[in-house]
């Protein structure tokens, strides 16, 4: 079937694998063009012969790095001319244990990746497209940002001041640009694997719809939130979760 050329350009961050590539596939199949970024060159080369070079481009570079992020932004508006839609989804976990533990030094190194690097982005998105001709920015933030996860305190920490960074961009970015942020619980990816690896039947029973997340999930409400359908939506955090929240407070 024959994709209809929707005319817009999307950003992804972190979209050579996983929930970042499974958004990259849901804006293409409705017609956009992708740029995704990550650090991994031959990884992203990859993803784009997968997505189709016609469709897709990448720059590799680190998420935290100012540089790159301006690179990305101008290498997008070379190719296309404009960026509609910025996705940010580059994070990292790099520990597991309790916050009392906690190396702060690694603590400071998630919330650049996972926070400050959001930031980078969506000031240079802002900058060399939106503030004139408008958009939508989706974070991809985490259930951990909205309610306590044993040993991966670091993480849910940061994801809590991505989604505050969120309805903060959102404010100031109205009525030009609408931010939204996406709270995944378990997706199915190289990143989460150690949440569910060797067990997957046990976590997954924990779960209302009887099953972990996969990335397409996460694509298909990154679409929306980025979609005409959701445009009177901003500073909004959507919980994509399976329904675990539904067993919270069951005894």
């Amino acid at each position: 079937m024959t994709v209809q050329d929707s005319g817009k350009a999307a950003l992804v961050t972190g979209g050579s694998r996983g929930i970042g590539y499974g958004v990259a596939e849901a804006l293409i199949a409705r017609g956009d063009r992708v740029c995704i970024t990550g650090r991994n060159e031959d990884a992203l080369k990859e993803a784009v012969d997968k997505l189709g070079a016609d469709r897709a481009m990448y720059v590799a570079g680190k998420a935290h790095d100012e540089a790159h992020q301006a690179v990305a932004v101008e290498r997008v508006m070379e190719a296309y001319g404009r960026v509609d839609f910025l996705v940010n989804n580059a994070g990292t976990n790099p520990v597991f244990g309790p916050m009392a533990d906690l190396d702060l030094n690694v603590a400071r190194k998630v919330y650049e990746t996972n926070v400050i690097s959001a930031l980078g982005f969506a000031q240079q998105t802002w900058k060399a497209w939106q503030s004139e001709h408008g958009g939508a920015i989706v974070n991809i933030a985490s259930v951990a940002g909205v309610a306590p996860s044993p040993f991966i305190g670091a993480y849910g920490m940061s994801k809590a001041a991505m989604i505050n960074l969120t309805v903060q961009l959102a404010h100031e970015f109205s009525p030009k640009v609408r931010v939204n942020a996406i709270a995944p619980a378990v997706i199915k990816t190289k990143f989460a694997e150690a949440l569910y690896e060797g067990r997957e039947e046990e976590a997954a029973a924990a779960y209302p719809l009887g099953r972990l997340g996969v990335p397409s999930d996460i694509g298909g409400a990154a679409a929306f939130l980025t979609s005409d359908q959701s445009d009177w939506v901003t500073g909004q955090t959507l919980v994509v979760d399976g329904g675990i929240f539904l067993n919270a407070g069951v005894g």
